[in-house]
């Protein structure tokens, strides 16, 4: 645990909050599928003295003078990421995966284009074109979604009628509530036919490519990534653009990201995020991949043994999203609030066509990033989904055991000292 002995000095009411949130970290589990533990190595980069320094440019172009060292720092984050993922180009200035979204989004069309991407209802993600973004007042988003719920198929074929019909300049893969592994050739057969660019976001599933569980779009023909590079990834919090081959487009990229839409690049978050990928590199980080995988489908077997309805019927990634509603009886929000109390922390969540609203969802969206990091293996995350079915059925009267089994499973698996 940090002690923040100068913060403590300095400001003792966030000394306390920085404190307590180190104390819910070690005493509970984290089952939100987009937070992660970072590496004390990446945490030390956030807080050095490169937050000091301005850098508006790129390496060997900056605006500003002594940059012998930002440059060192960003050619290395964009050699590794390149390296990492199997592509030509990387721009990993952008602060966050929105900003890489948006920044691609004015990279390739002019106001009114078309963007045909996932609806949010169905797994997609607030950037990919839902109505309560701005993104929606510049670019005409049309949306697809599954044809069975229950197995997560995309209705391909309805999806290139679609695009033959409407001439989208972006068609746009990704998520962030899907479980499911896409079918990519398809994507890129879709967009290549009507002439569009093919856009894959990998912000959830970053950390499954690079550590090989999961497949790499860019190996279907897919031109662009766009992604965070924390999540599954396992660094700071952040994003990036990737392209697999064209100069042209990563031209592109550079130029929306900066002068377009930001300003000074966060270069104690580029040496953090060239650290995450150093670490990501390392044959330990595959292992890690594939026990994320492993460990949702031991928490997928026991859900179905309950009879517990699943979106799409399981996972393919690290994901899962649960319909609590009709299996439980009981809301998303609800049973956030009931499994917090029981010291799980997930995040309530909008199921495919849900019939309530937004804040009060019908599901639950979980997964295993962070509690792999613990060191958490099947037996132990099959034994997580059975302590939050108990909550979820028998609710206030479980969670005083629950609490007990989660902090006794917690304090064994402490979160690596590495990690601390």
């Amino acid at each position: 645990m940090h002690f923040y002995g100068h913060i403590q000095e300095e400001d003792p009411e966030i000394y306390d909050a920085l404190v307590g949130e180190d104390k819910r970290e070690a005493e509970g589990l984290e089952l939100i599928p987009s937070e992660n533990y970072v590496s004390r190595a990446v945490k030390e980069a956030m807080a050095s003295s490169l937050t000091n320094k301005y850098a508006e440019g790129y390496p060997g172009k900056r605006y500003y003078g002594g940059q012998e060292f930002t440059d060192k720092v960003e050619m290395l984050a964009i050699e590794r990421a390149k390296k990492l993922f199997g592509a030509a180009y990387a721009n990993v200035q952008p602060l966050g995966g929105a900003n890489a979204n948006i920044a691609m989004y004015f990279a390739l069309l002019q106001p009114g284009d078309t963007v045909l991407g996932m609806d949010l209802s169905h797994g997609g993600h607030l950037t990919h074109g839902h109505p309560v973004t701005y993104l929606t007042k510049i670019f005409n988003f049309v949306r697809y979604k599954m044809k069975d719920i229950e197995t997560g198929e995309i209705d391909y074929d309805d999806m290139r009628r679609v695009a033959k019909e409407v001439k989208p300049k972006i068609v746009l893969a990704g998520f962030s509530a899907y479980p499911r592994e896409l079918d990519y050739a398809k994507f890129v057969d879709i967009a290549r036919e009507v002439d569009a660019v093919s856009v894959m976001d990998i912000a959830h599933i970053a950390g499954l490519i690079a550590g090989k569980a999961a497949k790499n779009p860019f190996d279907f023909g897919f031109d662009v990534m766009t992604t965070t590079t924390h999540k599954t990834l396992r660094g700071p919090r952040g994003g990036m653009i990737l392209t697999r081959e064209s100069e042209e487009l990563a031209k592109k990229m550079d130029k929306a990201i900066f002068p377009g839409f930001q300003g000074g690049p966060h270069m104690h978050q580029i040496a953090a995020k060239a650290i995450s990928f150093r670490e990501a590199l390392h044959p330990s980080f595959a292992k890690y991949a594939k026990q994320i995988i492993a460990n949702t489908h031991a928490m997928e077997k026991v859900f179905k043994e309950h009879g517990a309805r699943m979106i799409t019927g399981g996972s393919d990634n690290h994901l899962i999203l649960l319909d609590v509603w009709k299996s439980f009886g009981i809301s998303g929000a609800d049973a956030e609030t009931l499994l917090d109390r029981a010291g799980i922390t997930l995040n309530k969540n909008a199921i495919a066509d849900d019939t309530r609203k937004p804040m009060d969802p019908s599901g639950i969206r979980f997964g295993t990033p962070a509690m792999t990091t613990r060191g958490l293996r099947e037996a132990e995350s099959a034994e997580v989904a059975k302590i939050m079915v108990e909550v979820l059925t028998k609710r206030d009267d479980a969670v005083a055991a629950a609490h007990t089994k989660v902090r006794a499973l917690a304090l064994s698996h402490p979160i690596p000292e590495s990690f601390i």
